[in-house]
């Protein structure tokens, strides 16, 4: 089991890396726009659209990276008082009742948006008509990241991993 913690890990942490790189480029988009249309005076047309879509890409990709950090928001106020074992027993239940059913959902309807997308070829109504299929595939994509995260998180709840060394798993 700590090889398949090991392996999810390792992967989302490789995403989230190369993801991070995303940002760089849509900031490098921003500034180029505001440089063109403020001291040049001449906006390009294709500077939002395409921030929009890599902003969006970002955004969606890195939420199984957040979930291995532990970036996402929780409210322990309830169980900061619980022994360690029962606050385990609380998480579990709370990704059984919440988390896999919300993922699944979300993996197979976006996966369903995707191809739809795809077939129809869509594209964007802005300034230039770019395809709308390669960011809602990444939706499914970071979907299904997002639902094996939560199996490495519950491997580690019940195997009692302790998630702030790598060296533990």
């Amino acid at each position: 089991m700590h090889s398949v913690i090991r392996v999810i890990d390792a992967l989302n942490e490789a995403v989230g890396r190369i993801v991070a790189v995303v940002a760089i480029i849509f900031a490098g988009i921003i500034i180029y726009d505001v440089v063109m249309r403020y001291a040049l005076g001449s906006p390009t047309r294709w500077s939002f659209d395409v921030s929009k879509q890599l902003f969006g890409f970002y955004f969606v990709m890195l939420g199984a990276y957040a979930l291995r950090h532990k970036a996402h928001v929780r409210v322990d106020i309830v169980t900061e008082n619980f022994s360690r074992t029962w606050q385990r027993i609380i998480d579990v239940l709370g990704y059984a009742i919440f988390f896999f059913p919300f993922t699944y959902v979300f993996t197979t309807k976006s996966w369903d948006f995707a191809m739809t997308s795809w077939n129809q070829g869509e594209t964007t109504y802005g300034a230039i008509q770019m395809p709308v299929y390669p960011l809602k595939i990444a939706m499914a994509v970071a979907a299904g990241l997002l639902l094996i995260q939560g199996i490495a998180e519950v491997l580690k709840i019940i195997l009692d991993v302790d998630t702030t060394s790598e060296e533990a798993i």
